[in-house]
């Protein structure tokens, strides 16, 4: 009676270890990411400095105090004592030139000021 016990007691534990390791789920192949294309980006604000190139921009107020660069898209930074004024540039489609799209102009203090005056206030 004993051996009974045993081998049943054997048989479940094999039992519940195989319904433990369950079957093989198999891994679909790894295909590598496809290279991401730039989603054409179309301006939405309406000022004086959008559709201008990063050219036309250091032309109109020199040296930027900041130049930055983030994936397909890149900041220039301008400011003068009566404002700052960030303006964001990104190619209107793949393989074209980076191109004004979006500004945002504050005062030193942080609140919002018109976009067309800082400009003015910043040009050389």
């Amino acid at each position: 009676m004993t051996n009974n016990r045993r081998l049943a007691a054997a048989a479940g534990l094999a039992l519940t270890l195989g319904a433990c390791a369950g079957p093989t789920i198999p891994r679909p192949a790894a295909t590598p990411p496809a290279a991401a294309t730039p989603p054409a980006v179309r301006p939405v604000q309406n000022n004086a400095l959008i559709g201008s190139s990063v050219d036309a921009v250091g032309r109109m107020f020199g040296k930027p105090r900041l130049d930055v660069t983030e994936g397909a898209g890149r900041k220039l930074q301008f400011a003068g004592p009566r404002c700052i004024l960030d303006i964001y540039f990104y190619a209107p489609r793949a393989g074209a030139d980076p191109v004004a799209t979006h500004v945002d102009a504050r005062v030193p203090d942080g609140r919002n000021a018109d976009v067309n005056s800082c400009a003015e206030a910043l040009r050389r």
